[in-house]
């Protein structure tokens, strides 16, 4: 299973501020981001999950709480740690699981992923939220494409990981 983290991070590594991006739309990211995601399941945390009920990505989400519940949604899975999750993915026959954040759980998943897909957006902005920190040396930039209101990055783990 490959674990893929895909996530739109500002200049100083911001990814959100009280719940929501803290710059305007960027159409080209949401479009982009949905292509990809849409035909796979992904993981996020609850409040994600809640934040995102009105239009969920993925064909499942996987919704890593240490509490289980009901969610309602035919689509929606409960895990309740990382091993948890990747399970419930392999359990649909999933090739990758994409992680969507938030920042908790992009920290939980950073020391198993496989590859990153981050958009990078121009400037600084203020927010409690940040996309975690990684080893450099561990990782590798193999492509990198100026898109109308953001950069898009892809890094691929080195090694074994």
């Amino acid at each position: 299973m490959e674990l893929v983290s895909v996530a739109a991070v500002a200049e100083n590594g911001v990814i959100g501020r009280n719940g929501e991006l803290p710059w305007d739309s960027i159409p080209a990211d949401r479009t982009q981001y949905r292509e990809r995601v849409d035909d796979s399941p992904v993981v996020l945390g609850r409040k994600t999950f809640e934040s995102m009920r009105e239009d969920l990505p993925g064909s499942h989400q996987v919704v890593l709480s240490r509490s289980e519940r009901d969610y309602d949604v035919d689509t929606a899975h409960h895990a309740g740690s990382v091993e948890a999750a990747i399970d419930v993915a392999e359990s649909l026959g999933a090739e990758t699981l994409y992680v969507l954040g938030g920042a908790a759980i992009y920290e939980l998943f950073q020391p198993h992923l496989d590859r990153m897909i981050l958009s990078r957006v121009p400037g600084e902005y203020a927010g409690e939220h940040r996309y975690p920190e990684w080893e450099a040396d561990e990782w590798e930039c193999v492509s990198t494409s100026a898109e109308p209101g953001f950069t898009l990055e892809e890094w691929v783990r080195r090694g074994d990981g």
